[in-house]
């Protein structure tokens, strides 16, 4: 692969070209559910707001809250101008259109706990909270190129959020989980850096070292997942654990 030349915009990047591969997931995570007309999602880290659009097409009412503010204001280009959709982390309350009975956290992370502590206070008795993030190393094959973040931003490797123990620390009450496939496609090696810089995890590796050569080493370990018409091809599996406020 040649090295990418275009310009990173991150939020600009996740929305057009990373986002789009955890549809899989959010459309798995709905059926689950049974999103639809009568429900009343709030999605937390909803990033540039594809999947609290597929909720509203099912007829959903929805909100969003996530702490990139670029990602927000790409949301609300994309959404109705009443769907509120806000970058300010949630402290004793939840954004205004609820209560919520669905709320998912396709990103979940360890530092979701005070928003997740912060719902169960609030929100109403019986809610779904669904929390979502990588399955088994094993069947993820973007794994090895995340542990060249780890690597340049000369760190430890990096576990996988304990969605479980996000559970319960939350004080939520565990429902289910399932897993679901989530192929990472790019048409070429420069869209798939595009796409993989956008997603966060290598924020830290390009702070700390030179961003060509973060790119460089991204491109080389991609490079066992380039087919013979130079499109890029990860398959991926995803975790997810339901949860119900008591």
């Amino acid at each position: 692969m040649t090295p990418t030349l275009v310009p990173h915009h991150p939020a600009r990047d996740w929305a057009e070209i990373q986002e789009r591969m955890l549809v899989p997931l959010y459309e798995a995570v709905y059926d689950r559910v049974g999103v639809g007309a009568r429900s009343r999602l709030l999605g937390l880290g909803s990033g540039s707001g594809l999947a609290l659009l597929m909720a509203a097409a099912r007829g959903a009412r929805v909100a969003g809250v996530d702490r990139d503010h670029a990602r927000v204001e790409l949301a609300r280009e994309r959404l109705p101008e009443d769907v509120v959709i806000t970058d300010r982390v949630i402290a004793d309350r939840v954004p205004e259109g609820g209560p919520y009975d669905v709320i998912t956290a396709f990103h979940a992370t360890d530092g979701l706990l005070p928003e997740l502590t912060a719902l169960t206070r609030t929100a109403q008795s019986g809610a779904v909270v669904v929390l979502a993030g990588w399955g088994p190393p094993e069947r993820c094959a973007t794994q090895p190129v995340l542990r060249v973040a780890d690597r340049l931003a000369d760190r430890g490797p990096s576990s996988r959020t304990d969605l479980d123990g996000l559970v319960t620390a939350a004080g939520l009450r565990p429902d289910g989980s399932g897993r679901v496939a989530c192929p990472f496609g790019y048409a070429d090696g420069a869209s798939a850096v595009r796409g993989l810089l956008s997603t966060g995890a290598f924020d830290e590796a390009v702070r700390a070292t030179d961003p060509s050569q973060v790119e460089k080493e991204i491109e080389e370990a991609l490079a066992p997942y380039v087919r013979a018409d130079g499109t890029v091809w990860m398959p991926n599996v995803f975790r997810y654990v339901l949860a119900l406020v008591p």
